[in-house]
């Protein structure tokens, strides 16, 4: 057993249990060889047709999920509001596939607009999904509610992959007055 002296701390402790550390420079050394000529030949250019940009809208991609394209993926909607979380999976053309929400998994008044309820109703929803043959998704988020990312958490727990995930919350751009503030 062979082991290089490096001088530093993270070594002495590998060395110390036996385990062999292989920093950056010690795998380019056993690459090139001591003396700097390279065993592997170097890369000259990416694949063809390959891009560090994402497609353009209308351009096609290489990317499939369980052999479909983005566009094609269904989508779930998730509508948190502060007193409940709906959400609905339709498929790429806005067809109904399932519908749940915190109400239908029987929380009652405020405990409807929590987190656990939210995660709950992602995770029926997943179920039901994957019972109809969806296993990729589309996410789109609508609403500031407290179950925001917990019925995204609860999609994936339920077996669900989610593909990407979309903020289509309306902001106005200073549009209708606001209500006035609640005194207590």
């Amino acid at each position: 057993q062979s082991t290089t002296v490096c001088g530093t701390l993270l070594c002495a402790i590998a060395v110390a249990h036996g385990r062999p550390v292989l920093t950056s420079s010690h795998r380019w050394q056993e690459d090139t060889g001591r003396d700097g000529s390279s065993s592997q030949p170097e890369p000259t250019a990416t694949a063809p047709g390959f891009s560090i940009l994402p497609p353009m809208p209308g351009e096609d991609s290489p990317l499939r999920w369980g052999g479909r394209k983005y566009e094609e993926l269904p989508i779930a909607h998730v509508k948190a509001t502060y007193n409940n979380t709906h959400i609905q999976v339709t498929s790429h053309q806005g067809e109904y596939v399932v519908r749940t929400s915190c109400g239908t998994e029987g929380f009652k008044n405020a405990k409807k607009g929590t987190p656990i309820a939210a995660q709950t109703a992602g995770i029926s929803a997943a179920v039901k999904a994957a019972v109809k043959g969806v296993s990729f998704v589309r996410v789109q988020v609508k609403g500031l509610g407290p179950g925001r990312t917990s019925a995204i958490k609860g999609l994936a727990m339920g077996g669900l992959q989610v593909v990407s995930i979309t903020d289509n919350t309306p902001i106005p751009h200073n549009g209708c007055r606001p209500r006035k503030v609640r005194r207590m």
